[in-house]
């Protein structure tokens, strides 16, 4: 059940049009040039995203963090509750993925292709709307709980996968939005769509309305 859910979560966080997953998936193919990404080239890419959320966020005042350009657009507060939401329920289920489905010898779809992930899911050219769970409710009353719980979750992530033999992150595997994707490249995939809110950070503080202080 968890599963499916899991796969529905992704959809609605980065929903790929056919023809584009069919795209991923040829260009995915090995190929002797290809070489995947280490566990220490994940691990600094987690720690890399981390800083840039902090930063993102930092010094800013209320008003700025509850400044909206319109109406139906996420406020920096909630881009971030939503950045905070995803690290727990996707880091969660990439651990349970690992914990629960049978090794395998088969290759992801994505396998030596992680930078072409990255790069499709920090496209800001797509929009897409968030899943229920995963939607700001203002479940954490300030910024500093935001990056509490988010940071809570990402120590927890970084462990695992320090922890985890790469061999093992690699051989658990779940569908995605481009494919099977293996712990490994779900995890990539966690750390991407924090980078990804961060840009939607960026594009709210970026308004010619946004708030001097």
């Amino acid at each position: 059940m968890r599963r499916k859910l899991l796969s529905l979560v992704v959809l609605g966080l980065l929903a790929v049009p056919m023809y584009g997953q069919d795209a991923m998936k040829k260009d995915a193919e090995p190929s002797a040039q290809n070489k995947s990404q280490t566990k220490k080239e994940l691990l600094d890419y987690m720690q890399k995203t981390r800083k840039d959320f902090e930063k993102s966020v930092k010094g800013l005042s209320d008003a700025q963090l509850n400044f909206k350009a319109a109406p139906d657009k996420w406020s920096v507060k909630e881009v971030s509750e939503h950045i905070a939401k995803a690290e727990s329920y996707l880091g969660d289920s990439t651990i349970k993925i690992v914990e629960t489905t049978p090794a395998t010898d088969d290759k992801s779809a994505m396998a030596g292709k992680e930078d072409q992930l990255v790069n499709m899911i920090t496209d800001r050219s797509k929009k897409f709307q968030a899943p229920p769970p995963l939607v700001p409710n203002g479940q954490w009353a300030t910024e500093a709980e935001i990056l509490k719980a988010f940071n809570t979750a990402r120590d927890k992530n970084e462990a695992f996968v320090k922890k985890t033999d790469e061999k093992v992150l690699r051989s658990h595997e779940q569908d995605g939005p481009a494919g099977k994707l293996d712990a490994h490249e779900w995890m990539l995939f966690m750390a991407g769509h924090t980078a990804r809110h961060i840009k939607q950070i960026e594009e709210v503080k970026a308004d010619p309305n946004f708030p001097k202080s």
